[in-house]
């Protein structure tokens, strides 16, 4: 069981997570595939990770508080409103938000240094596919070589190859929707002190909202950070098609009619002030990323175990993306540590996170009906109908993330 050889793909946050759970875990030998031929730190989008959260990844030794992060404690939510004076809008509300928030590039920089040196990474590595074989599984790449190991990992994102291998025809639907992203230099924001730092603010609007806080930099500053979900107009989709839906554009790449609709949303539908915090974002520091849910069948199959979004995509509406990701990692940690065979530990790990996975999707399906598919009248609401409404649109009480279930 503790000399056991692991492969996993992808390298990214969950990927990086899961092969420092192998490593704990006692195999003597890790390798990651990670398609991109350069470092990941990168990419500077934005986080939040639920305070009780951090304090179960960090006591599991997957967070802790030398990776920078800026503490929230409210979240406001404003509308739209002629009638209302002042460029913030009409407050509806506000709700209490216990989230630390981390950027993206720095958190998984302080990941990639954790996993040690013994762990062979192989970067610029596309891995074309998985097949079991007796007692383990193989590894092929895109330039023909294969390899055999104990366990694969397949943690190579929402297009995963691995979960292809393991449940084929089992793909991701799309919602219908799109977020736009966007982070810049705090400096750049005009009138911060109208925006104070620890209030994370949701600006709503018909059919959609904005989300918007601050992150670290990196560099001890800090960035704004913001997601604005809505359907866009029949047709605007038109430079996105796949066969399998939407995809994602990297920064920079937006088409014309996109930049037009968030220029109509930032305009016209959000209050002044946050529709200009939107507008201080340059074209290079925008991207566009389709929503999509689902979750696999079973977290594993044979010798091939799924983590992160390859296993599960919840929409980002949960505040808990990042957080599953290193939940899979702290559960495959301690069902390998606490197992005696290989099978044993895949067993124990499918039976917590499959329900885990399960729970976030629809936590994601009915945050992304209430704020965006079938939105209240914001501006009739009062602080006791806002907080009635989340109470209704939460459900469970699993936004920020499921308790991890102790052993």
């Amino acid at each position: 069981m503790h000399s056991g050889r692991v492969a996993v793909v992808g390298g990214s946050v969950a990927g990086c997570a899961a092969a420092l759970a192998a490593h704990r875990g006692g195999a003597d030998e890790i390798t990651v595939y990670e398609r991109a031929a350069g470092r990941l730190a990168d990419r500077g989008v934005g986080l939040a990770v639920h305070n009780s959260r951090y304090t179960e990844l960090e006591s599991a030794g997957y967070l802790d508080a030398d990776m920078q992060w800026v503490q929230l404690v409210g979240r406001r939510w404003y509308v739209r409103d002629e009638a209302a004076p002042g460029p913030l809008g009409h407050e509806i509300g506000a709700l209490p938000f216990p989230f630390r928030t981390y950027n993206w590039g720095p958190l998984w920089g302080e990941l990639r240094r954790r996993v040690p040196e013994t762990v062979t990474f192989r970067t610029g590595t596309t891995v074309a596919g998985v097949r079991p074989c007796p007692g383990g599984a193989v590894v092929e790449t895109d330039d023909g070589a294969t390899e055999r190991f104990d366990v694969v990992v397949g943690a190579d994102g929402y297009r995963s190859v691995v979960r292809e291998a393991a449940f084929p025809g089992v793909r991701a639907a799309y919602a219908g929707y799109l977020a736009w992203r966007g982070a810049y230099p705090e400096e750049r924001l005009a009138d911060p002190d109208l925006w104070a730092v620890d209030d994370c603010v949701y600006a709503v609007f018909p059919g959609g909202h904005v989300i918007l806080y601050r992150i670290p930099d990196g560099a001890g500053g800090r960035r704004v950070n913001w997601v604005l979900y809505t359907a866009p107009p029949p047709g605007v989709e038109a430079g996105l098609g796949a066969a399998t839906g939407p995809r994602s554009l990297p920064p920079g790449g937006l088409t014309d009619a996109l930049s037009r609709h968030l220029r109509y949303v930032t305009d016209e539908l959000l209050p002044p002030y946050w529709g200009a915090v939107v507008r201080a974002t340059t074209p290079s520091e925008l991207l566009l990323q389709p929503m999509y849910d689902y979750t696999a069948p079973r977290y594993t199959q044979g010798r091939v175990l799924l983590a992160g979004d390859a296993a599960t995509v919840a929409r980002p509406h949960t505040g808990a993306g990042a957080v599953k990701a290193l939940q899979d990692a702290t559960v495959l940690e301690s069902a390998i540590t606490t197992a005696v065979t290989w099978p044993d530990a895949l067993e124990s790990y499918d039976t917590d996170r499959t329900v885990a996975g399960r729970t976030m999707v629809d936590l994601g399906r009915r945050l992304g009906s209430a704020l965006v598919q079938e939105t209240p009248d914001w501006r009739s609401l009062s602080q006791a109908d806002l907080e009635a409404w989340w109470k209704q649109a939460d459900g469970t009480g699993a936004f920020g993330g499921r308790e991890l279930r102790r052993r």
